[in-house]
């Protein structure tokens, strides 16, 4: 038996007692860094606090007795309605360490379906960022007749009064939380030691794209194998410095907590997206988990602001992006094929020149020392992947579901490979059914869905493997790649079958402006595309053309960007075969965004709301259309 195996097959009953053992063991290490403003309110002029292992520990045990003081017993849930910031992971522990269940709920859900979830979850307390969170369901307070308590971690001046429900801060709550500890000083500890494997730990619903959104059951042992299989993978060290931005209430994010629990590595906290940029140089990290658009963006922005400075410049970054792919393919396909890194001496110089030039300019941007960058949430374009890895950004895609308590596959940091999420963690089974579904089983799969038998024998079977829904394969060194998703994947009338995703991914390759593309084409008779752009990097070109006057809502209408956009639509069918090029194709007037609903916390696109909403741009792109 392998160490990495031995870990997890002795893995702690709960992330509670992980939590606990990592106290004891390092109580004056630094544990989470936050950013707090200047008395002035400035943004710049922020600062960032930290709380050792033994400080946190002091706040989640007066959270966790706060909680046991409010009547909260196992496995009753407590919500959380927040952005990500260190309050989130403080009553998350303090939930756990109380023996209750999280019910994760992001800020960003509306109000008719928070009040859905807190109704189908059967949430007794909620913890909730401000007054703006607590509005969404204080005025249907009689549907949620079992919720009790609301916490808030900003109360305002004064603590909102909504009739029938105790509201109080979350300061309030650790006072009444010393003040039970004071009577019963063990209360936490006995209650953490009572939490078995199997008992409920957290409730995340998955997004809804359709109908209702699904209350997915993770017990203790979800997350304790999460967070000791993060680290037998390699994946966390004890020395990391992670910068989380990623949403909590998203499973990927919440996974990053048990990680991180396990090593007692240093997390800096701050779920501002607008801010990453800020607080990359000021961090330093050397992990940072991210989803795929992150990425993108930062390439489209180093192409856009290379091209705005033209010249010799711009010459420069194509032809140092041209070697940074080159360099990064063979250089892995060497390590695949022999297991060492080599590359030819003229690409190796290229390459060291380039590094001068332009890559070393990039890692800075990252803080200079970041070791590797984990991916998830959906794929990432080889090319884009290419570029950063031979930049020495090396980006290590995975994969997972909110069903498999987030990662179930990683790339490891010394072996990547683009284009694939990389090796089962150990202790987590893959295996690929007959019609190439993801099937997977290990001890981080959902135990089914709250209250939905019928929904969870769909996808889990007795044996227990969870069909994921993803089309993929395996290759013989156990790398997986994913190829689609088995619902996207659609026949044209010809009764030929298209991956979307594929296509898509080769179009954000080769497109700087693009933020969102979808390929249709299900019953159709040719693929078309919605097209979104990504608006600095679009109305900086225009400007580049003389056209900065117009709005961005003129810009993407004009034919000049038709144009720009059609030789990229063209460049990308070359490489396509018939059937799956874009005939047609429609430039959106604004981005997919979150709040019209197009796009999920985490960042995916939801591809039948987008098809809902443009349902009439679509049908004219098929009026009296015929095959080409």
């Amino acid at each position: 038996m392998s160490s990495a195996q031995s870990l997890v097959d002795n893995r702690p009953v709960s992330v509670a007692h992980l939590f606990l053992s990592r106290v004891e063991a390092t109580p004056d290490r630094e544990a989470y860094r936050y950013p707090v403003p200047a008395g002035d309110g400035a943004a710049d002029a922020e600062q960032w606090h930290s709380l050792t292992w033994a400080q946190t520990a002091e706040r989640v045990r007066a959270i966790a007795a706060g909680l046991l003081a409010l009547g909260v017993r196992p496995e009753e849930r407590v919500a959380i309605s927040s952005s990500t910031r260190v309050e989130w992971i403080l009553a998350d522990l303090g939930a756990m360490c109380a023996g209750a269940a999280t019910t994760a709920v992001y800020p960003s859900t509306h109000a008719d379906e928070t009040v859905y979830i807190l109704a189908d979850s059967g949430s007794r307390a909620i913890f909730v960022e401000n007054a703006v969170q607590l509005d969404k369901f204080a005025s249907d307070i009689e549907r949620l007749p079992g919720l009790g308590h609301a916490i808030l971690f900003d109360p305002g001046a004064d603590l909102p009064r909504v009739e029938g429900l105790e509201v109080l801060s979350l300061a309030e709550l650790e006072k009444r939380g010393t003040a039970y500890l004071d009577q019963h000083p063990d209360a936490v500890e006995e209650t953490v030691r009572a939490i078995e494997r199997e008992q409920l730990a957290t409730l995340i619903y998955t997004s809804g794209t359709t109908g209702r959104p699904k209350g997915v059951r993770l017990v203790h042992d979800c997350w304790s194998y999460q967070g000791v299989a993060q680290e037998a993978s390699g994946l966390l060290r004890s020395d990391d410095v992670q910068f989380l931005w990623l949403p909590l209430s998203h499973v990927f994010g919440k996974a990053l907590i048990s990680g991180q629990v396990r090593t007692g590595h240093v997390m800096a906290v701050d779920g501002r997206i607008d801010r990453i940029i800020t607080n990359l140089p000021a961090v330093r990290p050397t992990l940072m988990a991210s989803a795929p658009r992150i990425f993108e963006k930062v390439y489209n922005g180093i192409a856009g602001k290379a091209r705005a400075e033209g010249g010799a410049k711009y010459k420069i970054f194509l032809w140092a992006a041209k070697v940074a792919r080159a360099y990064a393919r063979t250089e892995q396909e060497s390590r695949a094929a022999t297991g060492r890194r080599r590359v030819p001496l003229s690409l190796a110089v290229q390459h060291a020149v380039a590094d001068r030039l332009v890559y070393g300019k990039i890692r800075a941007a990252f803080g200079g020392n970041l070791r590797g960058s984990v991916s998830g949430s959906a794929a990432l374009a080889p090319d884009i992947g290419y570029f950063f890895a031979g930049a020495g950004v090396h980006i290590l895609e995975g994969y997972g579901l909110t069903e498999t308590s987030a990662a179930c596959t990683v790339n490891p940091v010394d072996d990547y490979r683009v284009g694939t999420v990389g090796r089962p963690l150990p202790g987590t089974e893959v295996r690929i059914a007959e019609d190439g579904e993801v099937l997977l089983r290990g001890p981080g799969v959902m135990r089914g869905y709250h209250n939905l038998p019928e929904k969870t024998a769909e996808v889990l079977e007795s044996d227990g493997w969870f069909r994921t829904g993803d089309i993929g394969e395996v290759d013989k060194d156990g790398y997986v790649r994913i190829t689609d998703r088995k619902k996207d994947v659609f026949k044209t009338s010809g009764g030929k079958y298209v991956a979307p995703t594929e296509i898509e991914g080769r179009f954000k390759a080769i497109c700087p402006f693009v933020s969102n593309i979808l390929v249709i084409g299900d019953g159709r008779n040719f693929c078309s595309a919605l097209i979104a752009l990504d608006e600095s990097a679009i109305m900086s070109w225009a400007a580049s053309q003389g056209h900065g006057d117009r709005s961005y809502a003129e810009t993407v209408s004009s034919p000049q960007i038709r144009e720009l956009i059609d030789g990229f639509v063209q460049r990308v069918n070359g490489d396509l075969q018939r059937w799956q090029t874009i005939k047609k194709f429609a430039v959106l007037p604004r981005d997919l965004d979150i709040e019209h609903g197009e796009l999920t916390p985490s960042l995916k696109v939801k591809r039948p709301v987008v098809e809902r909403e443009y349902a009439r741009v679509i049908d004219e792109m098929y009026e009296g259309a015929r095959e080409a």
